[in-house]
């Protein structure tokens, strides 16, 4: 792919971009407003997302009537939050970018709305990888929060490079705002799905950093796809068959244990075509590949999700219970404008999912396969969202 701008240094955010922080602390707010009879309201909440925490805190407390100054209730809610940030994790495509980008000798930073203390609280959930980045900003650390550009004019500088040499990796509307006014190149990676259409001013939007292509901006190429598939840290889910697409390819529903149907287990920022394992309550293991998506089409907003079965012999039915260990990506969905088109797998795709599964490069995920096979009471797995991790 040709460059379509030249940049020498990445900035990234780090709730919803690097950490899925957002989904991990969703229902905080939830469990501190019942406390005093209050209940969350969403369509406010939604617009909190990426507002400095002066701002967010002043908002709430003035929106559900909270009897607190900012500082008291920021250090009520600061456990709850604390206790959550322990769930998050890096979302799909970040520890392979960082990795990358970091081995390459490409200039990180990390400029996030969060004030600095919590900043360095969460981002011991990316482990070593932290260390990539030369400079670290909150937003109590410059004049100003986003959407003002200050924060990043200031990661600018402090990397040594001009803000229109920089290209920054966002999630919310806000950041994308701050960095456009900075001078730099945006690439956007929404949060929130429903308000994709607000960022048309990103100079790139995608799903996840699965499909982040370096070379696009100048940088160094990714060279780890081994014959068309790219290993992926694991996606697990527990899901519910439903009705037949065509052939071996039914629709599927993630689901908890409790029977309720949500997509909690798998970030709102997935979607393409995805392989590795399900688990029948009836048939066992087999192979399979999982076509994910979004309908966006007016009047609708709603995940998708089909599963194609990799083995022929396998006979299933509605309704039935599944485990899915999701463990590589092979490509973006197409035609995103027909989502009964874009959600088709593709016998190529069947035949690159199949291969994959038996190579080598894959056999680091044989520990958490065989974990689908190990009963909940063993003293080597433990449930996670009805789920059994190694």
């Amino acid at each position: 792919m040709a460059a379509t701008h030249r940049v020498s240094a990445v900035i990234f955010d780090l709730d919803g971009t690097l950490l899925d922080t957002e989904r991990a602390t969703r229902d905080v707010l939830k469990e501190f407003l019942g406390a005093y009879g209050k209940v969350p309201d969403a369509a406010k909440e939604e617009k909190r997302l990426g507002q400095m925490h002066r701002e967010s805190t002043t908002g709430i407390i003035a929106d559900y009537g909270l009897p607190f100054t900012v500082e008291e209730y920021s250090e009520a809610i600061y456990p709850l939050y604390i206790k959550r940030w322990q769930r998050s994790s890096p979302l799909p495509g970040v520890n392979r970018l960082l990795k990358h980008l970091h081995k390459n000798g490409v200039p990180l930073a990390l400029a996030s709305n969060s004030i600095r203390r919590n900043i360095d609280h969460k981002i011991l959930k990316l482990g070593e990888l932290k260390d990539c980045f030369s400079v670290v900003l909150g937003g109590d650390q410059v004049p100003h929060g986003k959407p003002c550009p200050d924060i990043f004019l200031e990661a600018a500088k402090r990397l040594g490079v001009n803000p229109s040499s920089c290209l920054v990796i966002e999630d919310s509307l806000v950041g994308v705002q701050a960095a456009k006014a900075s001078g730099a190149k945006v690439v956007a990676v929404p949060s929130l799905q429903s308000q994709r259409h607000c960022y048309s001013i990103a100079d790139l939007i995608l799903y996840s950093l699965l499909d982040f292509h370096p070379e696009l901006w100048g940088l160094p190429p990714f060279e780890d796809r081994i014959q068309c598939a790219l290993s992926m840290e694991p996606l697990l889910s527990n899901a519910q068959i439903g009705d037949v697409v065509l052939n071996n390819t039914h629709t599927i529903r993630a689901v908890f244990a409790t029977g309720e149907y949500t997509y909690d287990s798998i970030p709102d920022q997935i979607s393409g075509i995805f392989f590795g394992w399900a688990k029948s309550e009836t048939y066992g293991v087999f192979k399979a590949v999982v076509s994910i998506g979004w309908d966006l089409s007016p009047g609708k907003f709603e995940r998708v999700m089909h599963i194609c079965f990799l083995d022929s012999h396998y006979k299933t039915k509605t309704e039935d219970r599944l485990e899915l260990l999701l463990i590589g990506y092979i490509r973006k969905l197409q035609s995103l404008e027909n989502i009964s088109q874009a959600m088709s797998i593709t016998d190529e795709d069947q035949a690159i999912a199949r291969d994959a599964l038996d190579l080598p490069a894959f056999s680091e995920y044989a520990k958490a396969r065989r974990a689908l096979d190990i009963p909940a009471s063993s003293e080597y797995a433990e449930p996670r969202n009805g789920l059994l991790l190694a």
